[in-house]
């Protein structure tokens, strides 16, 4: 983690040298290619605290923005304070100097998830929905995905510690699915070793990014039956030393990111056969640790560490844009573990070390090229 910070605070001080212009063919960490501005404005203080006295955020680890004035919430419990707790507190508990991943001592699994408004406030605390996380002796909830082609809108809720899929209503009131099992790691059809997320192709298949153990993605029918499977451990071109998320774009592509940072990002297409996908080329390698991926129609983008940044690749492996996230507070991020788009461009990234999730809102001279759009679904 020091390394890390380190490697944050070099790569912070280098852009601040050159200033405004981009920099190309300079490398900071990880970082590499056209290195410029954030397109983006951060909504300080965004996220309005509703925890009772003595707790705040956990690590802030999935997030859906369904609409522009909804998003939904999976953090990784709640973080107990310490006493007594400053008079300018803020209302995250990485401005208290706790790091809500690095201290699991401070966890307690309540308030898992919510939702709230476009101004960071709470609409409901789905507090009946705790069990889901309860007991993990790991960081548990991973992510939250919505199948673009579900009328009823479900949530797909990945636990990563549980080694459980969960299938909810859209309105959180109801578990409708559960896939996995409790407590039981395995490698076959109907078991998962640590999932870490989930995606959907426009013909009804269910991929499974089964993750941190088996460095596989599962390939379901529409009702979860299970048609094949792709991916294997190691360092070559297609394979994965664990594997942190998956997306779906357009021609049968599927984008899956190697967490070891070592392939980069996976690139496999369908084939006629709808259990087989086949390898086409990784991109990005090496990355530091790339956390979460969106596709849209030409390009993608991926959010890594070392140092934190967002990056934009096309799909021949390109990159195309790169701009750094700063570490420092009140509006900085040590890990932006999920970021999601929002339908009028809003982006929204959740952050899993200093506890919170923030609004990045365009700037008003923004290159509409440099900003990133909702997830691609075929119309």
């Amino acid at each position: 983690m020091q390394n890390i910070r380190s490697l944050l605070r070099a790569s912070t001080a280098c852009l601040l040298t050159v200033g405004s212009l981009a920099v190309s063919a300079q490398e900071y960490g990880f970082a590499r290619g056209e290195i410029g501005e954030s397109p983006y404005t951060v909504v300080s203080g965004w996220l309005q605290p509703f925890q009772e006295e003595g707790f705040a955020f956990g690590g802030n680890s999935a997030i859906w923005a369904e609409t522009p004035d909804r998003i939904i919430i999976n953090q990784r419990g709640e973080t107990y304070l310490p006493y007594p707790i400053p008079d300018d507190y803020p209302g995250f508990a990485g401005a208290l100097g706790i790091n809500v991943l690095t201290e699991p001592n401070r966890r307690v699994w309540q308030n898992c998830l919510f939702e709230v408004n476009a101004d960071g406030e709470t609409i409901a605390v789905w507090d009946h929905l705790d069990y889901l996380c309860e007991g993990a002796d790991g960081p548990g909830p991973e992510r939250i995905r919505v199948n673009p082609y579900d009328p009823e809108r479900k949530l797909w809720v990945v636990n990563q510690t549980h080694h459980e899929i969960h299938v909810l209503s859209n309105d959180g009131s109801e578990v409708i699915a559960t896939y996995g099992e409790r407590g039981v790691p395995g490698n076959d059809a109907t078991h998962y070793g640590s999932p870490q997320d989930v995606a959907f192709m426009p013909d009804g298949r269910i991929l499974v990014a089964d993750g941190l153990l088996n460095h596989r993605v599962v390939v379901y029918d529409s009702e979860m039956n299970y048609l094949g499977e792709f991916g294997s451990q190691g360092d070559g071109p297609g394979q994965f030393n664990t594997i942190h998320s998956l997306a779906v774009g357009p021609e049968g592509r599927v984008f899956v990111t190697d967490r070891s940072g070592v392939n980069g990002v996976n690139l496999f297409r369908a084939t006629d056969d709808p259990g087989v996908f086949e390898f086409e080329r990784s991109i990005g390698a090496p990355l530091g640790l790339p956390l979460d991926i969106i596709v849209n129609e030409n390009d993608f983008w991926i959010t890594d560490l070392r140092p934190l940044r967002f990056v934009n690749f096309d799909f021949e492996g390109n990159i195309k844009y790169t701009w750094l996230v700063p570490r420092d507070l009140p509006d900085g991020y040590l890990e932006v573990h999920t970021f999601s788009v929002a339908p009028d461009g809003t982006l929204y990234g959740g952050d899993n070390q200093y506890g919170r999730t923030q609004k990045f809102v365009p700037k008003p001279d923004a290159d509409p090229e440099l900003l990133i759009e909702p997830p691609w679904f075929a119309n």
